[in-house]
Formats: C-alpha cells, sequence, structure tokens
C-alpha cells in the first residue's frame, strides 16, 4: 500500500508593525524656528529616525 502524502501549511505572513514616533508614515513634524528670539513659526515633515522612512518598527 502507497504512503500517504500529506503538506504543511504555510503560516500566513505577518505584517511588520508600525512604527511608533510617525505612525507607520516614515515622517515626524519639525517645528520651524526663526529669529533672533527663536520663535516657532509652523511645522514642515522630517525624516522619521527611529524607522528611517520605511515606516515599519524595527525593533519588530
Amino acid at each position: 500500500m502507497a504512503t500517504k502524502r500529506t503538506t504543511t501549511k504555510r503560516p500566513a505572513p505577518v505584517e511588520p508593525a508600525p512604527c511608533q514616533p510617525c505612525g507607520g508614515s516614515g515622517n515626524v513634524a519639525i517645528t520651524v524656528r526663526v529669529g533672533r528670539k527663536r520663535r516657532p513659526v509652523g511645522q514642515q515633515d522630517g525624516l522619521c529616525l527611529n524607522c528611517l522612512g520605511e515606516g515599519t518598527d524595527p525593533a519588530a
């Protein structure tokens, strides 16, 4: 009698967790300061230094 072949199910790919500081976008808001007293005038987008712009948590 022939042996039965069984297949093993592969685990579903795990989606990486989003980065905490940037929320998965890869950008964080940086305050722009101007003048001699360095008063804040607005914000601009900057690269997230935790995930380096990828948006995924590097520890996961």
